[in-house]
């Protein structure tokens, strides 16, 4: 089967965001955890849309140069028709942290893409581009990116220019150019996109507020494809989700998506390392209907000591195995001490490996984005496959594991810590039962 389409995920909760929109939508995917072997592609042929997880959003620049062409390389020698270096609505990135200037040179060079299409705007998640500048959404509010209560003020990225093409300029030196809002609406968005191109620009940003922008969107990135394949593109799930209403307007892909539900789990398992309010009013939730909440002391998981790890394992276990669904926590919103992602990260893997292992559990829930993304990486999952909607950027995931480890088909769901509503836990647990 020809392959649509590849992606490398800066972190792995948005890795499972682009998972969720392809195979909720009927097109085969699967998400590898690591570089897959020859045996691991055969397992997963009949998938018209691959993924790699990573964690690039919260490497250095200098990372990237080492790592990523070869991961780029080997994504080029499977045929798609379109590469996505996939990074999260929220466009936060530094120059020397999860730079996204760097990884679109990078790409850009690997692919021989001349002028790579960039597409932030993500309506279903509350991301909107207009003239150039992201606007995300908070509650039920509407903020510029750089006066957004959580992203303004992100502990490892804060988002300070909304502008998205004077935020690349601080990371790049390529040329970026706009199609904007009046291009799309004029049904010019093609023409002008290979105007900004025979202009000098090495990427083009994509203004976005609907479905119907999107679709359009998806054209245009469809259009290059065709002429020139493998297309490099960078951007959030609303690239995937262009890409689906052009592949369904065409007949690429089935006119309806498929029916799909998610199951209630007998118990569930909460891990968060996410600083976001968003996940602090999820956490509180669970408080109030009674779930045990647990708060983890972030410092010293952070340090590496043992004895850290062997206290929140002791006492999780007491909660698990008397049946409690439990939500382990290291910050309620914004800490006031240093974040620690990978330290920290690394060690949440570890706890959750643990209480796996030992209780049995089979639903789990990661949140945060950069401490999830170190901490799946400790369970040595093979690869996760799409098992069920639960809110829009966090599906319900099956993990591929070698039988020996206890670990194929846990269910796991990864969210960002902006993702979901207050009661996202409930849904987690109950899925469509709920």
């Amino acid at each position: 089967m020809a392959l649509l389409y590849c992606y490398y995920g800066d972190d792995f909760t948005g890795s499972t965001d682009v998972l969720e929109q392809l195979a909720g939508n009927g097109v085969a995917s699967v998400l590898f955890l690591s570089t897959p072997t020859t045996a691991q592609l055969a397992r997963f042929s009949a998938c018209q849309a691959i993924g790699f997880a990573g964690d690039a959003r919260s490497r250095t620049p200098e990372w990237m140069s080492a790592n990523l062409p070869a991961i780029f390389t080997r994504m080029r020698d499977l045929g798609p028709a379109i590469v996505q270096y996939k990074v999260c609505s929220t466009f936060d990135s530094a120059p020397h942290r999860g730079s996204i200037g760097r990884a679109l040179e990078i790409g850009r060079e690997v692919f021989a893409t001349q002028t790579v299409p960039i597409g932030v705007a993500a309506p279903h998640l509350g991301r909107f581009v207009v003239f150039g500048n992201l606007f995300a959404a908070a509650g039920k509010q509407m903020y510029r990116i750089d006066r957004h209560p959580t992203m303004a003020h992100h502990p490892a990225t804060p988002m300070d220019e909304a502008d998205l093409r004077l935020h690349l300029a601080r990371q790049t030196n390529l040329a970026i150019g706009l199609v904007d809002l009046r291009a799309f609406q004029s049904g010019n968005a093609r023409e002008q996109f290979r105007l900004q191109a025979d202009g000098g620009a090495a990427a083009v940003l994509l203004d976005g507020v609907d479905a119907v922008m999107l679709q359009e969107a998806g054209q245009v990135i469809w259009g290059l494809a065709e002429a020139s394949r493998p297309l490099f593109t960078v951007g959030s799930s609303g690239v995937t989700a262009s890409l689906i209403a052009h592949w369904r307007s065409t007949g690429v892909i089935a006119a309806e998506p498929p029916s799909v539900t998610s199951t209630k789990a007998d118990q569930i398992l909460v891990i968060s390392g996410s600083c976001s309010a968003v996940t602090a009013g999820q956490i509180l939730w669970a408080k109030r209907q009674g779930l045990a909440c647990l708060e983890l002391d972030a410092e010293a998981l952070a340090r590496g000591g043992p004895g850290a790890v062997n206290a929140a394992t002791e006492l999780a276990l007491q909660l698990l195995r008397s049946g409690r669904n439990t939500v382990l926590y290291t910050a309620l919103g914004t800490p006031t001490g240093l974040t620690h992602d990978k330290e920290l990260g690394l060690a949440l893997g570890r706890l959750m490996l643990s209480l796996v292992q030992q209780t049995g559990v089979r639903r789990v829930v990661l949140c945060g984005g950069d401490t999830s993304s170190h901490a799946v990486q400790q369970l040595g999952l093979t690869a996760l496959t799409f098992a069920g909607t639960l809110a829009p950027g966090a599906p319900l995931c099956r993990a591929h594991a070698e039988e020996k480890t206890g670990l194929d088909g846990l269910e796991l769901v990864l969210k960002g810590g902006q993702i979901g509503p207050e009661d996202f836990f409930g849904i987690a647990r109950y899925g469509d039962a709920g």
